[in-house]
């Protein structure tokens, strides 16, 4: 069994997806990011960096428990835990590798400070804006030209697309317009249509709040909050 920490963020439903494609049976415990529980004592024991997602699996490789967090960290123990995925010949394993990191090193983290300072930020500074448009804008272009003449990231479908499809299928949200990205918008299209991630994506969204942050919340999310020594 699986017990999984998440809450309804892009990174918590590349795991979501996951589970549900590879038919894995877990446990959810939200973790209320808005309200700090990412700073709870217990959690912090199973995720230092004191973000979500993590897991615990009761049945780890040595059939003792195992926690793991980060996210690509986690897609890729399940992937080797069921098989599924992942190609087990090292030019797939390195191709689906490579566009993994892709989106752990560059969309995750320029698609979400383009969130920040487009949607959150108490000051619209320009120059953020302008740097972290124009960078999610490369980014959907890296993908354009991978996704020419290819129904999905790195050969078949596997934990990279899952990766991937929570952070990209929002171009509103980074200033892009989908028209400019066809190859891009034909593969959000076919990711989302799959029931499994259908699922993924519901997972935990009717518990989080929708609307601006409270006081309360942009402080724990972004101000002091992050920054106390635990």
């Amino acid at each position: 069994m699986i017990d999984l920490y998440s809450w309804a963020t892009p990174n918590g439903h590349k795991i979501h997806i996951a589970l549900e494609e590879m038919g894995l049976t877990y446990n959810i415990h939200p973790i209320n990011i808005g309200k700090g529980d990412q700073f709870k004592p217990d959690f912090l024991k199973i995720s230092p960096n004191n973000k979500m997602p993590a897991i615990v699996d009761s049945d780890g490789p040595d059939g003792k428990p195992i926690s793991i967090f980060e996210s690509g960290a986690i897609l890729l123990y399940l992937a080797q835990k069921t098989g599924k995925f992942l190609p087990k010949d090292p030019r797939g394993y390195w191709d689906v590798m490579q566009w993994l990191m892709f989106q752990m090193g560059g969309v995750g983290p320029m698609f979400g400070q383009a969130n920040h300072f487009m949607a959150y930020a108490p000051e619209k500074i320009e120059y953020a804006i302008n740097r972290y448009r124009n960078e999610a804008g490369r980014l959907y272009g890296v993908m354009e030209r991978r996704l020419a003449g290819r129904p999905f990231i790195a050969g078949d479908y596997s934990i990279a697309d899952m990766a991937l499809y929570p952070w990209s299928h929002g171009f509103e949200r980074r200033q892009q317009k989908p028209e400019d990205f066809p190859n891009v918008k034909r593969w959000v299209d076919a990711v989302a249509a799959r029931p499994a991630v259908q699922r993924g994506m519901k997972v935990l969204t009717e518990q989080r709040r929708e609307g601006p942050h409270t006081p309360e919340e942009w402080k724990i999310l972004f101000g002091e909050q992050q920054y106390v020594r635990r």
